[in-house]
């Protein structure tokens, strides 16, 4: 059931990035939908979701993965993690 929800938003949301993206799901720049992306993903992967249908999705998670930001705001990245 979760699977197929996350289906249908990375559908319309791939297709919002092809039109819309620069590199980041809206522009050349990162914004609060490529924070929420991140989480999504992992949810997507947790539920055994086929990714691939999603290059440029999978192309943000890329260039996200290699952002200084998001690199430090990943989970086991804080301070507090065990």
């Amino acid at each position: 059931w979760a699977g197929q929800w996350i289906i249908d938003g990375f559908t319309a949301l791939e297709a919002l990035v092809v039109r819309h993206g620069e590199g980041w799901c809206f522009g050349g720049a990162p914004t609060l939908a490529d924070c929420y992306l991140m989480p999504q993903l992992y949810s997507a992967r947790r539920f055994h979701v086929d990714l691939a249908a999603f290059p440029r999705l999978l192309e943000i998670e890329a260039r996200a993965e290699a952002h200084p930001a998001f690199i430090a705001a990943v989970p086991e990245n804080q301070p507090d993690a065990d």
